[in-house]
């Protein structure tokens, strides 16, 4: 009989806690990528959708974020802005106050770092750059975020992992599983189940506490 090929390795959500989430934001203040890792946290991009955002999706007066591309680092170098693979990644986003005021904080710093650098800048429109306005390399990104993890005795979860911190945020706070579907910008309405799902398991046990303290006959 012919083995059946191996399948993929499957990983298993680590979300951050909403106690460890803030920690996180807490601990990028002032960071150069504060808004980068924000945005990521607060709506759930992918890490390609971060890095390809430019100014002109974004409306801070509206508190609205257009997800439009996804950048690939190419190897040996260099970019590419591709479309997203599905019409529910093509998104427009409400952005929550903070995060807004972090993409403020962050539309101050190009002009600086252009006076710096001078010459050497390149005006690229992306809203997350390198420092001479190049689109970042998505390999130094996870690098710098492992590093924040670790000095900040946090989990050591994939960036991806920020993606499901904000599934998770939104099934703690009840929104409807197709507020969290187009949020996402996942295909089907099933993958969001299934992440609201395995939340909803591992707070059964909180839910049981809760109901105990509020019904038990303790004198």
């Amino acid at each position: 009989m012919i083995p059946p090929p191996p399948r993929g390795k499957r990983f298993e959500p680590k979300p951050l806690t909403p106690e460890q989430a803030r920690a996180f934001l807490y601990a990028l203040k002032g960071d150069r990528l504060e808004a980068f890792y924000t945005v990521a946290i607060a709506l759930g991009l992918r890490r390609g959708e971060a890095l390809a955002l430019a100014w002109e999706d974004i409306d801070l007066e509206a508190g609205t974020l257009r997800v439009r591309y996804t950048l690939l680092n190419l190897p040996g170098g260099g970019w590419s802005l591709e479309e997203p693979k599905s019409r529910s990644s093509r998104r427009t986003l409400g952005l929550p106050q903070f995060a807004v005021q972090a993409l403020k904080n962050h539309r101050k710093r190009p002009t600086k770092e252009l006076m710096a650098k001078g010459p050497h800048w390149q005006e690229t429109g992306f809203v997350f750059t390198s420092e001479i306005g190049t689109p970042l390399d998505g390999n130094n990104i996870y690098k710098r975020y492992k590093l924040l993890l670790k000095e900040n005795g946090l989990p050591n979860i994939r960036f991806h992992d920020l993606r499901h911190t904000a599934g998770t945020l939104l099934c703690i706070q009840s929104a409807h599983p197709r507020v969290a579907m187009e949020t996402l910008g996942h295909s089907q309405i099933g993958i969001t189940m299934n992440l609201y799902t395995h939340v909803a398991s591992e707070l059964q046990g909180e839910a049981a506490d809760k109901m105990d303290s509020l019904l038990s006959n303790r004198k």
